[in-house]
């Protein structure tokens, strides 16, 4: 099967690199000495073990002391039981859980094993097993409190590239991992779910993986699967329900003092939709004393300027920025443009002290290649753009002080390419004080 989908895929992908062979798009960005490098080969990871052992395997958060462990056989008869413990090899804890599986036209999906496990101390490293069977993995327990760090990455994918941008992340400790969407790029192709989870397992077996959906994985064929994310939602189910979200598409968590809302792009967002009521609730229920940092994450950009997507994210910015605003969330993660954008804080097209920073990070490694072309002149919003593959990072400090930065690939070494350091809107006075209703633009 893996032959056949290369074989069935790869054509996009060769005829992509060889414009770029005989039409070259050389690149400067803001470091005049680097060129852009091309979009690169699909990879195709096979299933190397039994059908009885684990494959695909990943974690995610679950509440402030438990971790969803998630795989798939081949084997319908596997159990999904997890036995782990603090000591190599040795599992005082067992727990069992739940499976599912789905069919999309002629395909069949294995066994998705999902286990939650704990009550797990922080800042721990676990040994466990999946199914009793196969490999023996391992995971650390995020802090819980200051310091933590969270990679960002968007817009996966899985080519040579995001080969790259994995073992760059991996170089480098970390806690927790945030993917604000487009994770296989299946795009109803579903042997390459299955790749993909093989070619991210030596990643997100180790560190909580916590995505939300993007446009790719719709699949939606109509009248058959008029719905979409069946793909999506069986193998990388997410906390919603513990934030009370009806959606796995859309929900929140909180970690080490920091709040993360995972909002959805392509789930109905409107004044009256479900999932803006829960985004109302769920922000009012935030205590900046307790969690003084507040996240966002979404696919499709609010702020933009690139020629890639443009708009895209008007309509969704329309119905909940204010929401975001008014609560003071820090931080908006975006994906879908395939490059790195970096805005001063923002509110309402406007620079703003009391808004939100605005970050584009679609650069992760996908197979459609990067957006090369930016809108001129370039916005006074807009601080740092380039359309090149790399991951960010997240550090935050305390309560008051986070250092954001992003790291460019290359060949062999991810480089520093943007930094800035960042102080939180709940320990800003003017923003504190600043009433719901007032917005407080800077002057630029």
């Amino acid at each position: 099967m893996a032959k056949y989908t290369k074989s069935l895929i790869s054509f996009p992908i060769l005829l992509h690199t060889l414009c770029f062979l005989l039409f070259p798009q050389p690149l400067l960005s803001q470091d005049n000495d680097f060129v852009r490098q091309p979009a690169s080969q699909l990879i195709i990871t096979p299933h190397q073990r039994s059908n009885s052992d684990p494959q695909q395997v990943h974690i995610s958060l679950v509440g402030k002391d438990k971790m969803r462990v998630s795989w798939i056989t081949e084997d319908n008869e596997a159990k999904s039981v997890v036995e782990y413990g603090t000591k190599e090899g040795v599992y005082s804890e067992k727990s069992m859980g739940e499976h599912t599986s789905y069919q999309y036209f002629f395909y069949n999906s294995g066994k998705i094993h999902n286990t939650v496990i704990g009550p797990l101390e922080p800042n721990t490293t676990y040994f466990y097993k999946c199914g009793g069977l196969g490999p023996e993995f391992s995971f650390k327990t995020p802090p819980s409190k200051f310091p933590i760090e969270f990679v960002i990455v968007g817009d996966l994918g899985q080519t040579e590239w995001t080969a790259s941008t994995l073992k760059h992340v991996d170089k480098s400790d970390y806690d927790v991992f945030l993917l604000p969407g487009d994770l296989s790029y299946a795009d109803s192709q579903q042997p390459l779910w299955d790749s993909f989870g093989r070619l991210v397992e030596p990643y997100a077996s180790k560190r909580p993986w916590m995505v939300t959906e993007g446009n790719h994985e719709i699949e939606i064929f109509p009248i058959i699967y008029p719905n979409g994310f069946k793909a999506y939602n069986a193998r990388w189910p997410m906390p919603f329900q513990q934030s009370g979200s009806n959606s796995n598409l859309y929900y929140s968590f909180e970690v080490a003092g920091t709040h993360i809302i995972m909002l959805g792009s392509y789930s109905d967002f409107n004044v009256e939709s479900q999932q803006y009521n829960w985004l109302q609730l769920d922000l009012a229920k935030i205590d900046r004393v307790k969690t003084p940092w507040v996240i966002t994450l979404l696919h499709a950009p609010w702020y933009n300027s690139n020629e890639a997507h443009q708009g895209e994210g008007e309509s969704m910015r329309q119905a909940m920025e204010e929401l975001l605003y008014e609560a003071r969330v820090d931080l908006v993660f975006a994906g879908h443009v395939h490059a790195y954008e970096r805005f001063t804080r923002i509110y309402d097209n406007q620079a703003d002290s009391c808004g939100p920073m605005y970050v584009t990070i679609g650069d992760g490694g996908n197979r459609e290649g990067l957006a090369l072309k930016f809108e001129k002149p370039t916005s006074p919003l807009s601080l740092f753009r380039e359309p090149s593959f790399g991951h960010g990072r997240l550090r935050i400090l305390n309560e008051t002080h986070a250092h954001w930065s992003w790291h460019r690939n290359n060949d062999t070494n991810a480089i520093v390419a943007d930094g800035i350091w960042i102080e939180s809107l709940s320990n800003l006075k003017a923003c504190s004080e600043t009433p719901n209703n007032q917005v407080a633009h800077e002057e630029l």
